[in-house]
């Protein structure tokens, strides 16, 4: 069976956008902006999220988390950035980081996904290790 055509990966304008929502994510998650941070995901109950030490299955256990959490008391620098472009309307995105307040390196990755001309975080996983 022939293989059906790829999607245009990494599509610089879809790229950008992508870009511009991380770092503006970023930025909520630093200030703990409790709406902007909901606003980024998807409302709906198949979202999830995989935490460090939690998870949310759902909008409103996320929501619940973030209202829950208080504003970090550490700062994150982060490192090797990568943003892939599937189509016009899917993207991923991994970071590393570094948190001022442990040794550990952690990892992040999103799934975006465009919907009714919106991006939204579908799916998220951060976690954190020993790093040498």
């Amino acid at each position: 069976m022939p293989e059906s055509p790829s999607p245009a990966v990494n599509q610089p304008e879809v790229v950008a956008e992508v870009t511009a929502l991380f770092h503006a994510y970023e930025a909520a998650l630093m200030s703990n902006d409790v709406a902007a941070l909901a606003d980024f995901f998807w409302d709906d109950e198949r979202v999830t999220r995989y935490g460090i030490a939690e998870k949310q299955w759902g909008a409103q256990a996320l929501q619940a988390f973030r209202a829950a959490t208080p504003p970090p008391n550490f700062t994150r620098r982060l490192a090797g950035l990568r943003i892939n472009s599937f189509g016009d309307n899917s993207a991923v995105a991994q970071v590393e980081f570094v948190r001022s307040d442990t040794p550990l390196r952690g990892f992040q990755t999103q799934v975006w996904q465009r919907m009714g001309g919106a991006w939204k975080i579908v799916a998220a996983h951060v976690s954190m290790i020993d790093w040498p």
